[in-house]
């Protein structure tokens, strides 16, 4: 069966799919967006249980002002669909010995960090410098450092570079001794010193936004698609088969899913390079969660931030403890990320978790619940169960059954710098036509990393429609 024809159809509705979609949209391009999901936005998605809403994993944004989403935004006119907030500071450091903000001003981040460590004034200013404008020839002498070699460069302060490290390991999964400098650069740009982003009405408002700006533009989304396999004739994809309405013939495929599943699944092994699949199956993945969703009752009241991300620390080192998943154990939570919703009805916590197997989560999920709960209320809100109307976790699993990817993987793959920027991520050599997009590309990471890569690849394939 024959579903039609199109010019580009994307595998994923994700950030970077939609992105992507959108432009080819508003560029004359018919597009077709599946999504085996029932909603659009893959970890940028919310929803509602018993009147309370919450985010699903995503729950800030980056680099909206002076960054790529900023530019993404204005290409798309997307303030026509949408109304963002902005809070401020945008991540704020909680440890057992200090609590330290990062502001929308780079002058009063800049200015808390010296008072805090004074011994390290010169230091902190220049390397804040270095991250906004780093120097071209610098970019290229690091491509192969981790950011904790960077960190060391700079600082003398162990505990300093614990506070830098930790934002940036949540938002990688990685501690600074393996995340590459290189994209951890681009990563503390845009996500933390011009963070604090949120969609009026959660983040589900933003993928619903771009949604409408691809309709707006002639493309289409099917939810509840699944895509069973891309086809490829002569090492030319010639369209996709779903698995309710057949094959649909496209000029291009876009794979804006897990990288694994695209070459491993979607397509067969024989128009694969035999190299390229034994390197994939050689690639690391990034870390999976453990989410915790609590609904709070009208009693409740904190003095904490709302909406800010609140980062807690056990102890401030900077070593691969904090990150080590291999033997987790359920009573030892040494760091977690906290957020409250504006009204402070909602919060969503979120730690690093191992994947393991199905049972293991069967059988210790209530337990992991429990021991973050205590953790939360022994050093961020005392007496918190008393408030708790409704809770609810996400696992791995979880992560892993809603979108695909593998092991749960919150970032796709590991931000290592032997595994940064592999072109046959982005457009595999061996088959014109397709190309991926979205956190599997190697490119890219957090809601600014995908944008962009989604805007790249259109850019990159409106080049070659016009040729």
């Amino acid at each position: 069966m024959d579903a039609g024809t199109y010019d580009a159809v994307i595998i994923g509705a994700g950030m970077s799919g939609l992105v992507c979609g959108c432009y080819l949209a508003k560029a004359g391009m018919k597009v077709l967006i599946v999504e085996k999901h029932n909603k659009p936005g893959g970890y940028c998605t919310s929803f509602r249980r018993q009147g309370f809403t919450f985010d699903a994993a995503a729950h800030s944004m980056g680099g909206c002002k002076h960054g790529i989403l900023g530019k993404v935004f204005s290409d798309l006119e997307i303030e026509r669909k949408l109304r963002l907030l902005r809070f401020d500071p945008s991540n704020i450091v909680i440890t057992p010995k200090l609590k330290i903000s990062f502001w929308s001003k780079l002058d009063k981040t800049i200015s808390e960090f010296q008072i805090v460590f004074p011994e390290e004034r010169d230091n902190i200013e220049k390397f804040i410098q270095f991250l906004i404008k780093p120097d071209p020839a610098n970019l290229m002498s690091i491509r192969n450092w981790t950011f904790k070699r960077l960190l060391d460069q700079f600082f003398n302060n162990d505990v300093l570079k614990a506070i830098f490290s930790v934002p940036l390991g949540g938002y990688t999964g990685l501690p600074s001794s393996r995340i590459s400098a290189f994209l951890g650069l681009g990563i503390f740009k845009e996500s933390i010193l011009d963070g604090g982003y949120y969609p009026d009405g959660g983040m589900q408002a933003l993928s619903n936004a771009l949604v409408e700006i691809l309709r707006g533009h002639g493309g289409e989304l099917r939810l509840s698609s699944l895509a069973k396999r891309i086809k490829v004739k002569d090492n030319i994809v010639t369209g996709v088969v779903l698995e309710t309405d057949g094959f649909i013939k496209s000029k291009f495929v876009i794979s804006a899913c897990d990288a694994r599943q695209t070459f491993l699944e979607l397509i067969r092994k024989e128009f694969v390079k035999n190299q390229f699949l034994v390197d994939i199956e050689n690639m690391i993945p990034s870390a999976s969660m453990f989410i915790l969703y609590l609904g709070m009752n009208e009693a409740f009241n904190t003095a904490l931030e709302p909406r800010a991300n609140l980062w807690f620390l056990s102890h401030t080192t900077s070593g691969d403890e904090y990150f080590s998943l291999k033997n987790p154990n359920v009573d030892e939570i040494n760091e977690y990320l906290m957020h409250l919703s504006p009204d402070k009805k909602s919060i969503v916590a979120l730690r690093f978790a191992p994947f393991k197997n199905k049972q293991y989560w069967e059988d210790n999920k209530i337990k992991w619940q429990e021991s973050f709960i205590k953790k939360i209320e022994s050093n961020a809100i005392p007496e918190i169960s008393k408030f708790i109307q409704y809770r609810e976790t996400a696992t791995p699993h979880t992560l892993q059954r809603y979108t695909f990817n593998y092991n749960g993987a919150a970032f796709g793959w590991a931000g290592l710098p032997t595994q940064l920027t592999i072109p046959d991520f982005r457009k595999p050599s061996f088959i014109r036509g397709l190309y991926l997009t979205g956190h599997w590309t190697t490119h890219g990471l957090g809601i600014p990393g995908v944008a962009y890569v989604g805007y790249d690849t259109a850019k990159t394939i409106l080049k070659k429609k016009f040729i």
